[in-house]
Formats: structure tokens, C-alpha cells, sequence
């Protein structure tokens, strides 16, 4: 199965835009966020994500949630942010292309929240505004081979995450096989298989711009559906990712202090390295403070140095 969709000029210049952000953002070593920026990050998605399903707790209460902190509100809103702060916590324990996987995210998600969470729905179900039926959902015999057709285009399409992880989207929103919790989960989605090939995704809230005008975010729902393929859809999608990455690249636009350096250094996992490598890494550094870098490392334990003067390296503990 190939979900019907076109490749429109503006798709196009979308993919370049987000090809070279995400070049820029590799560039400046903010594919690997501080542990402090990943947790602001995280806080914005799970806050952006539950805002849109009526979820009225702030990104202070959420914070405090995630420190383990007691919290006053509605009973079914804590439970929702507990559960997606659990999901988003594991996103590399799901596998965005196998079906069981997906399953089980949804049944974590939606714990305490509907009966038989984790299992397609087995009743029809439609999306109503106001007195207009906005869209009837396949009947609820058809979902198991609908999404078993949807995880085949997953698993073998050739096509760019960037598109695939879209159509992704868009196709499991319009089954709809969950009872509830399907939008959530189609964010969820994209945001892992995007994950597989650009691992800035895992920290990239473009959750916060789908909130902040939800009303677009439907829009392109209801207009793929009466156009009967994901193109429009697809166009907003890159739209909101492009964005998230231009403000992801405005707010780091900031000079590393010597601790974001040591832990994106150590990061990469590099045995034994000298100054020279090290400053290759940050190119904008003087020798000086390359040194004292090395040395708070050391002092830190991170690594131990090895010999004196232009003989001396660095081995990671």
C-alpha cells in the first residue's frame, strides 16, 4: 500500500529548508542539547501535546510532576501528563515500525484514562463540531488490516522520513483506531520514526507551534480527507517542523559554556583524543581556553590526562 499523496513545489522547498536547518543544527552541536535544555524541551512537548487534548495543567506543574513533586489538579489531567511523561521518557524503548510496539505506547499513554487502552477500538466511531459529523472513521472491522497496511508502507517504503513519518501521521489519524488518544499517538509516532534517521527530534517541540494554532492543525486534517489523500497535511506538517527548527536555532544561538562543551564532548564517546581534536570539535575556541576546559574535565574525573606539554593526552573514564 502507497497512501496517496502529491509532491507540490511548496513540499519541496520545505524538505530543502529542513535539510539544511538540520545540517546547521549539526553544525552547532545542538543535535545532543544540554541534560537542562532536553528537560525544558520535554516539558514543552508533553504541555503542547496534552494542551491540545484539553489538558489544563502548566508547564510549572508538569516540571513538578517530572521531579516527582505533588501537585493539585483535576485527577484525569495529572494521570494523562504521569502517563505521557513515561512515554516520552523511553522514546528509544519503541520501535516506530512494528505494530506491537505501537500498541503498547498507546496502552502506557492512555492508562487509567480509557478501558482497554492498547487495543483497537471495536465500535465505529466519528469526529463531531458542533451538529456537523467532521469525519466517520473506517468501520472498526476494517482498523486491524488498515493499520497493518499503514506499518508495511512504514517498514518498506523507500520514501524520506521526513514525508514517511507525515503520511504516517495524517493515515493513522484518519483511521483512527483508537476509541481515544489518536492524536497524541500520531504525534508520538512521527516524532519516532523521525527520530530514526535525525535523533534532534527527540528534543525538538514542534508540539508548542501545532498548540499555539490548533485550529490549522485541523484544518489540514479535514482538508486531506475531503481531498482523499495527506498533501495538504503534508505541507503543514514541514511548515510547523521548519518553524520548530528556526526557533530551535534563534534560542541556541549562544555561546556554550565550558560544562555544555565538556558534555557534548563526552557525548561522543571519544577514547583517547589530544587539545588539537578537542578544539577541533569546537572550532570557535582559543588554545587557552581549550586548557582550561580540559583541565575542569579533569578535575571533574570525565577523563585523566595523560603526559606533559606536546605530548600530553586525554583518555575518557
Amino acid at each position: 500500500m502507497k497512501p496517496p499523496y502529491e509532491i507540490t513545489t511548496s513540499i519541496l522547498k520545505l524538505l530543502t529548508s529542513i535539510s539544511e536547518k538540520i545540517g546547521e543544527v549539526n553544525a552547532h552541536l545542538l543535535n545532543k542539547p544540554s541534560p537542562t535544555l532536553r528537560k525544558q524541551h520535554r516539558i514543552k512537548t508533553i504541555h503542547a501535546s496534552l494542551k491540545i487534548e484539553g489538558n489544563t495543567l502548566t508547564e510549572e506543574q508538569i516540571t513538578a510532576l517530572l521531579e516527582n513533586k505533588r501537585v493539585i489538579g483535576p485527577k484525569k489531567d495529572i494521570v494523562e501528563v504521569l502517563n505521557a511523561i513515561n512515554i516520552y521518557e523511553h522514546l528509544d524503548k519503541y520501535n516506530p515500525f512494528n505494530e506491537t510496539s505501537f500498541l503498547k505506547a498507546h496502552q502506557l499513554l492512555m492508562e487509567g484514562l480509557i478501558e482497554n487502552s492498547g487495543n483497537y477500538r471495536n465500535q465505529p466511531v466519528g469526529i463531531v463540531k458542533g451538529s456537523k459529523v467532521e469525519h466517520l472513521a473506517p468501520p472498526h472491522g476494517n482498523v486491524p488490516y488498515l493499520m497493518k497496511d499503514l506499518f508495511e508502507y512504514v517498514q518498506k517504503s523507500e520514501e524520506i522520513e521526513l514525508i514517511k513519518s507525515c503520511v504516517f501521521h495524517y493515515e493513522m489519524e484518519f483511521i483512527h483506531p483508537f476509541l481515544d488518544g489518536n492524536s497524541r499517538m500520531g504525534r508520538v509516532w512521527q516524532t519516532l520514526i523521525l527520530m530514526e534517521k535525525y535523533p534532534i527530534f527527540e528534543f525538538l517541540p514542534f508540539e508548542t507551534l501545532i498548540s499555539n494554532d490548533q485550529e490549522k492543525y485541523y484544518k489540514a486534517l479535514s482538508e486531506s480527507d475531503k481531498a482523499g489523500k495527506s498533501t495538504t497535511f503534508i505541507e503543514y506538517m514541514l511548515s510547523v517542523i521548519d518553524r520548530s527548527l528556526s526557533e530551535l536555532l534563534n534560542f541556541n544561538n549562544r555561546t556554550f559554556t565550558e560544562k555544555d562543551r565538556l558534555a557534548y564532548f563526552v557525548s561522543l564517546d571519544k577514547t583517547e583524543f589530544t587539545r588539537k581534536e578537542y578544539m577541533n570539535v569546537f572550532k570557535d575556541i582559543s588554545s587557552a581556553t581549550a586548557s582550561r576546559d580540559l583541565k575542569k574535565g579533569v578535575e571533574l574525573d570525565l577523563f585523566e590526562k595523560i603526559g606533559e606539554k606536546n605530548r600530553t593526552t586525554y583518555r575518557l573514564k
